[in-house]
């Protein structure tokens, strides 16, 4: 009788219509179709976010590229929340003036891990890295500053991303530092590729980079030691005020941690100041 009565229980829950959770992404955010990634021979989404202001203004606009495109605008694609960069935009276009196109690359799934990954792992297999951010700057780049009115050089032009976004966008401003002059490194996972710290070290465009660090301190040793050690380059071969590093006591590794510090980088790299709450 009881395994009868499983049975029903489950035949019941199979034919129930599955919901979709509601779209929070805001009016703003436009699902674009998949574009080519030649290096890579594969295709991909991406998601643009353009200020309430585009339609009327006639202006140009900073562009900041961010990783992870289905975390940040829409609880409805994300995998544990969005990050609300669209809310937190709106919020800060109306009241510091600060407006900014945001193109968000969906990931790849199981292919994150290696696009996302600089260097060849042996856990992880091999790395896409350069690849990617190839097909960033020689692709979707491109195409942006064709369709939208763009400020195209490298000092409106930022990349962000959290734990392997995050290590991805070091890599960005190490690989094409005449592209990307601004770069939010949030959680960045520094354990999987250690040897970006030296590449980093090494850039010589280190010193005119506008770089936004942060970490969360409850995220493990591993974290807060990559953050430490890369606290250092920057400290010594960044420029005086290029630079700033946050280890944050509360911080964990989730989206709800990047939403919390997002307002504060992306003002901080814009070189906006804004003193009313998101």
């Amino acid at each position: 009788m009881h395994k009868k009565l499983t049975l029903a229980v489950a035949l019941l829950l199979a034919t129930q219509p599955v919901i979709a959770s509601p779209s929070t992404a805001q009016p703003n955010v436009h699902v674009m179709p998949a574009i080519d990634m030649a290096p890579l021979q594969r295709k991909r989404t991406y998601r643009v976010y353009l200020p309430e202001s585009y339609e009327d203004s006639g202006k140009r606009y900073p562009v900041l590229y961010m990783h992870d495109g289905q975390n940040l605008f829409d609880d409805a694609t994300s995998y544990v929340g969005e990050w609300g960069v669209d809310e937190i935009l709106n919020h800060l276009a109306k009241n510091c003036g600060l407006e900014v196109i945001v193109v968000g690359v969906d990931h790849g799934d199981e292919l994150r891990m290696a696009e996302l990954n600089p260097y060849d792992s042996e856990r992880f297999g091999k790395g896409e890295g350069d690849a990617y951010v190839d097909f960033l700057v020689t692709e979707l780049k491109p195409k942006i500053d064709r369709e939208y009115r763009t400020l195209s050089d490298r000092e409106h032009t930022a990349v962000m991303g959290s734990s392997m976004g995050g290590l991805i966008s070091n890599h960005a401003i190490n690989r094409h530092p005449h592209t990307f002059g601004l770069a939010g490194i949030f959680s960045p996972s520094y354990w999987i590729a250690p040897q970006i710290l030296a590449v980093t070290e090494a850039n010589a465009a280190l010193k005119n980079t506008r770089i936004y660090l942060s970490t969360g301190g409850k995220e493990g040793a591993s974290m807060t030691e990559g953050f430490n050690q890369m606290f250092g380059i920057l400290k010594q071969h960044a420029g005086p005020d290029q630079w700033r590093a946050q280890l944050d006591p509360d911080g964990e590794h989730n989206e709800a941690f990047w939403n919390r510090i997002f307002p504060q980088a992306i003002t901080w790299l814009f070189e906006g100041q804004c003193n009313k709450e998101v």
